[in-house]
């Protein structure tokens, strides 16, 4: 057995809190890649202590993320924990949350969690506090490599054994990308169709669309993550391959960190993923979304699984 592997069934948590990550220092992009650190990986950002303002280095682990890591964004941060006297450390903080102010509602903002490894954290907690109406585990690891010889070798994030008795394997998905519709970010970087200017104030607040994957490609043709392909593809063999007799749960779920959300769904504009899911989902694995509400005190509290489309 694995040192992470655990048989809690709950955690002291208090007002459905499932996950808190303060204190958080609030800070506005300057610029990423950094000025001083040229990965796309290191920020600089501009944070104000006691009334005086300065500017840090920090960890960008989201890259741009739809623009809610990129200059001007208002985002919050953990401090990261000092290596050792004797080891350089290039970054003091992390950014995980980004504030989101949306034109078409004045007024109106939502906190989105940009940080891919809090997904995985808030799955976790959530398995603990029973949050899950369809995964209530005896027993779970984290991180388990899997090969199947030309089939399968991937390190999935989550398996144990559920309620039942029944084998499960989990992979999560970060997704904290959403708008009034889907729109390709090849469209929205070549400026051909700007958000700003398309006018969704006729539409609720909290109606948006979460979409995954979402990202940067080469060619239209491409897939968005060849490694969100290859997990779903992987995902679909392994349930294909059990039996009545000998049943193992294969779950795909997607984490939306945000609120303003009511339904997910699979990329239109990344067909060849879209038509992988559809296949993983008749095969019998099990697609969930699930939706996390943050505020800006780093405090998470679990919402509700969504409607997928297709």
């Amino acid at each position: 057995m694995s040192t992470n592997e655990t048989n809690e069934t709950s955690v002291e948590l208090t007002k459905n809190i499932i996950l808190s990550i303060g204190p958080l220092v609030k800070g506005t992009i300057i610029s990423r890649p950094s000025k001083h650190i040229k990965s796309p990986y290191v920020a600089d950002i501009l944070i104000c202590e006691n009334e005086v303002q300065r500017e840090i280095v920090v960890h960008s682990p989201s890259l741009g993320c739809g623009g809610m890591a990129e200059e001007g964004a208002n985002v919050l941060m953990t401090v990261l924990p000092k290596k050792g006297k004797n080891v350089e450390q290039k970054c003091s903080h992390r950014i995980c949350l980004s504030i989101v102010n949306d034109s078409q509602h004045p007024g109106c903002e939502v906190v989105v969690g940009i940080y891919p490894k809090l997904a995985e954290q808030l799955v976790e907690n959530a398995l603990k506090c029973g949050s899950l109406a369809w995964l209530h585990p005896k027993r779970y690891k984290r991180e388990t490599v899997i090969k199947i010889k030309d089939k399968v070798d991937s390190r999935f994030d989550f398996t144990g054994i559920d309620e039942n008795g029944i084998p499960f394997i989990m992979e999560i998905k970060n997704v904290p990308i959403a708008n009034y519709e889907e729109i390709p970010q090849v469209k929205k970087t070549k400026g051909l169709q700007k958000k700003e200017s398309l006018d969704y104030s006729n539409i609720p607040f909290h109606s948006k669309v979460a979409y995954f994957p979402e990202g940067y490609r080469k060619k239209t043709t491409d897939t968005v993550s060849p490694r969100a392909l290859k997990h779903v593809k992987e995902l679909t063999f392994i349930k294909s391959e059990t039996t009545h007799d000998k049943p193992i749960r294969c779950i795909l779920c997607f984490v939306i960190q945000r609120d303003d959300v009511d339904r997910f769904q699979p990329c239109s504009y990344d067909p060849e993923y879209k038509e992988a899911v559809k296949i993983a989902r008749d095969s019998g694995v099990e697609i969930m979304a699930i939706v996390v509400k943050w505020d800006k005190n780093g405090d998470a509290t679990f919402v509700q699984d969504i409607p997928i489309c297709f």
